[in-house]
């Protein structure tokens, strides 16, 4: 008769809980490595936008001795300093227009190029579309101000050529179409990015939804009502969200082509600042303005947000 002898169970082996110091240890080179990134980003990203912050608070002159004042900066903003309502006024029409701009042009020429079933037609488009990426923005600042120019401008020079001589103007120098010259520029408003955007989302459609809508006789505008346009929100929301914030912190075009002026008359914030803090040194009234845009701008960034959200539960 043989017993069967139980073995006692081995224990396992538990290893010692690290502590962080020791972890850290054991990568250090790696931390290294992406302490020095941070290390940069903190002092010449947050750094800079936490004394802003700060000095937002002060009477501070550069050169001068910084005096705390409150919300001093900030009562006067919207009490006397009138350039600023109106800048903010202009921002306002600035971004109105860029918005409605990016959301309806782009669209109709994604939807020309999408409609086409030439492959080589189609890709030709799509490799015209990538052109004004390619370009410097500057470029094309500077040709529009060619353009708007009211002694040898091709805009002028246009309208001398059909007769509308009545019609010729300085563009840029004329307070009363100034800023309806600099929201205007960019004609036809079909950027190169935003339609490659709206392409992509109807590319995603696929066949099978296409060709039931075309048995149901849902073709054309119908089709591009009913089926595209709900089946691409999440870029028609990507590109409100862009161009809003895009339209609210913008100003090199406004920086280039006017500075502002004539006057006022296409001052908008981001300029304000710039001269507040650039020209006159007064860095604690130009941080005011630059938290507020950045509280105006994070709002909007978190209704933005939420609205998305939501929308997409439901």
């Amino acid at each position: 008769m043989t017993t069967a002898s139980a073995e006692a169970p081995v224990a396992a082996r538990t290893p010692k809980t690290e502590t962080l110091f020791t972890r850290i240890m054991r990568y250090k080179h790696a931390y290294a490595m992406i302490a020095t990134s941070f290390i940069l980003l903190a002092i010449f990203n947050y750094y800079p936008a936490f004394m802003g912050l700060v000095r937002a608070f002060y009477n501070y002159d550069i050169g001068l001795e910084p005096e705390f004042i409150g919300l001093g900066n900030f009562i006067k903003l919207f009490t006397t300093d009138q350039t600023f309502i109106k800048s903010l006024g202009n921002v306002a029409i600035f971004t109105l227009w860029r918005t409605i701009s990016a959301m309806i042009f782009p669209f109709l020429a994604a939807e020309l190029i999408f409609g086409l079933t030439n492959p080589k037609h189609k890709f030709g488009y799509r490799l015209a579309m990538i052109v004004p990426i390619v370009v410097p923005g500057m470029v094309s600042i500077l040709l529009w101000q060619f353009i708007y120019d009211g002694v040898n401008g091709l805009l002028n020079a246009l309208l001398k050529a059909v007769g509308l001589v009545d019609w010729q103007r300085a563009w840029l120098g004329d307070p009363s179409v100034a800023l309806g010259a600099v929201t205007l520029m960019g004609f036809p408003w079909v950027g190169g990015t935003n339609v490659l955007i709206y392409l992509a989302g109807l590319q995603g459609i696929t066949n099978e939804i296409i060709d039931s809508a075309k048995i149901d006789g849902c073709t054309g505008f119908r089709r591009v009502w009913y089926i595209d346009i709900p089946l691409i929100r999440g870029q028609f929301k990507l590109i409100f969200v862009l161009s809003i914030l895009g339209g609210l912190q913008g100003w090199g075009t406004i920086f280039v082509m006017t500075k502002g002026g004539p006057g006022t008359a296409t001052m908008v914030p981001g300029m304000w600042l710039y001269n507040n803090a650039f020209q006159w040194n007064k860095m604690g009234y130009a941080s005011a303005i630059g938290l507020f845009m950045f509280l105006v701008i994070m709002a909007i960034t978190v209704i933005n947000m939420k609205f998305i959200k939501s929308s997409d539960t439901n």
